[in-house]
C-alpha cells in the first residue's frame, strides 16, 4: 500500500531522498551509456550529471549516519504517493538523445519539488541546512547542464552528433519508408492496370489495387522487421523499421488506387497515371534529398522502372 508523503518520518524521508539521488544517478548513467558511441559529448554530460548526484547521495548518507544510524530503510518513489510515474526510456535501445534530455530535465524539476516539501516536513536544524542546499543544487542543476552542455557540446562536437542524429533518422526511417514507398507504388502497378484494362471496370480494378497494396505493406512490414534485429547494424527497433515500411507500402499502392473509386473509367485511369507520374518523383526526389543520389540520376532510375511495370501491366489488361 502507498504511503502519503506527509505520514513519512523525517528518516523515511532522508531514506527516500537517498534512493532517489542513487536513481537518478543510475539514470543518468544509462544515458550516458546509450548515447556514448552515436553522441560522445552529451554522454560525458551526463556522466558529469550522474557524479553530481552521487555526491548529493554522500551527503544526504553522511546525514543519515549522523541522526539514525547505519541502517537506511529501503523505500522508493513507487512506495509513495504524488510522485511522476517514470517511463522507463532510459531502457530504450536506440535511446532518442531529445528523449533523454527531456527525460532529465523533468526529473530535475521533480527533485527539486521533492526537496522543497521535504524541508517544510523536516524540524532538525541540520538536516533543514542540507535539504536547502540540495533544493537550491536542484534549481541550479539545470543551469549546471547548460553550461556542461555550452562547455562539452562545442561547434564541432555539436555537428558531429547532428551528423550522428541524421545518419540514425536515415537508417531507421527514411531507408525503410523509401523502401515501402518505391515497393507499393511500383509493385502495385502491374496488378492494378492489367485488372483495369482487362475489365475496364473501375470498381474491380480499385479492389485488386486495394488488396495489392494491403497485402504488400503487411509482407514488405514483416520483412523489414525480421530481416535484421538492429543490435548489429545499429539501425533501430525493428517494429519500427517494419511499421514505416509496411505504412509507407500500403500508402504508395493507394494512391494510385484511390483514383477508380470514380465510376467514369477514363478519368480514373488518367488520374491514376498522373498521381503514378507525382509519386515517381517523390521518390526521385527523396532519393536526392536523403540518399544523395543525382536528381537526373533518381529519377531516370525510378521513372524507367514505373514505366516497363506499367507496361507490363497494360499488356497484360489488354492481352
Amino acid at each position: 500500500m502507498l504511503k502519503k508523503f506527509k505520514d513519512l518520518s523525517e528518516r523515511e524521508i532522508l531514506a527516500l531522498a537517498i534512493a532517489s539521488e542513487e536513481e537518478d544517478g543510475r539514470i543518468y548513467g544509462e544515458f550516458a551509456d546509450a548515447l556514448r558511441e552515436a553522441y560522445p559529448a552529451t554522454a560525458q554530460m551526463f556522466e558529469g550529471m550522474r557524479e553530481e548526484e552521487g555526491v548529493h547521495r554522500d551527503r544526504l548518507i553522511g546525514m543519515f549516519r549522523q541522526r539514525f544510524g547505519e541502517h537506511i530503510p529501503l523505500i522508493r518513489r513507487e512506495n509513495v504517493k504524488g510522485f511522476l510515474r517514470r517511463n522507463p526510456t532510459w531502457l530504450v535501445r536506440p535511446l532518442g538523445v531529445n528523449v533523454a534530455r527531456k527525460q532529465a530535465e523533468v526529473m530535475e524539476m521533480e527533485a527539486q519539488r521533492f526537496y522543497q516539501k521535504a524541508i517544510a516536513r523536516t524540524t532538525d536544524a541540520s538536516t533543514r541546512e542540507l535539504l536547502n542546499k540540495l533544493a537550491d543544487e536542484e534549481r541550479k542543476h539545470t543551469q549546471t547542464a547548460g553550461n556542461l552542455e555550452e562547455t562539452l557540446l562545442t561547434q564541432s562536437a555539436k555537428a558531429a552528433e547532428d551528423a550522428s542524429h541524421k545518419k540514425l533518422f536515415l537508417l531507421q526511417i527514411v531507408q525503410p519508408g523509401l523502401a515501402g514507398l518505391m515497393d507499393g507504388s511500383v509493385s502495385t502497378l502491374a496488378p492494378l492496370f492489367a485488372a483495369a484494362f482487362a475489365t475496364h471496370n473501375t470498381r474491380d480494378a480499385f479492389r485488386v489495387g486495394l488488396a495489392a497494396s494491403l497485402g504488400a505493406g503487411i509482407s514488405m512490414g514483416f520483412a523489414e522487421s525480421l530481416s535484421d534485429d538492429g543490435s548489429l547494424t545499429g539501425r533501430g527497433s525493428p517494429w519500427i523499421r517494419g511499421a514505416a515500411t509496411g505504412l509507407m507500402t500500403t500508402a504508395g499502392g493507394l494512391g494510385h488506387t484511390l483514383p477508380f473509386l470514380i465510376g467514369n473509367f477514363h478519368v480514373a485511369t488518367l488520374i491514376a497515371i498522373a498521381v503514378v507520374c507525382v509519386e515517381l518523383a517523390a521518390i526521385a526526389y527523396i532519393r536526392h534529398r536523403y540518399m544523395d543520389t543525382p536528381f537526373l540520376q533518381a529519377s531516370f532510375q525510378v521513372i524507367v522502372g514505373g514505366f516497363l511495370v506499367f507496361l507490363t501491366g497494360y499488356l497484360i489488361g489488354s492481352s
